[in-house]
């Protein structure tokens, strides 16, 4: 009898004393704010400079290359083949 009044007896304070313990308040997450473009000295209606870029195919691929086609479209998949 004693032996189950000690242990009914420590359970409660070890309850009393997690339920005295504060909880942890949460930070509000800071706001996010959209970001910024790169800056580019670029104006709308200018030719883009010629770059090189190694595509997926393994070939190599210059903007010059394009010259005279109708449209050149160029697209970046972020986490393309990442697993991510």
């Amino acid at each position: 009898m004693i032996k189950t009044a000690l242990s009914f007896i420590f359970v409660l304070a070890v309850a009393s004393i997690a339920a005295a313990q504060p909880t942890p308040t949460q930070t509000p997450a800071p706001a996010r704010t959209a970001p910024q473009a790169p800056h580019t000295n670029l104006k709308v209606g200018q030719p883009a400079p010629d770059f090189t870029l190694n595509a997926t195919d393994g070939k190599t691929y210059k903007l010059s290359d394009f010259k005279g086609k109708k449209n050149v479209v160029l697209a970046f998949y972020v986490l393309a083949f990442t697993g991510g």
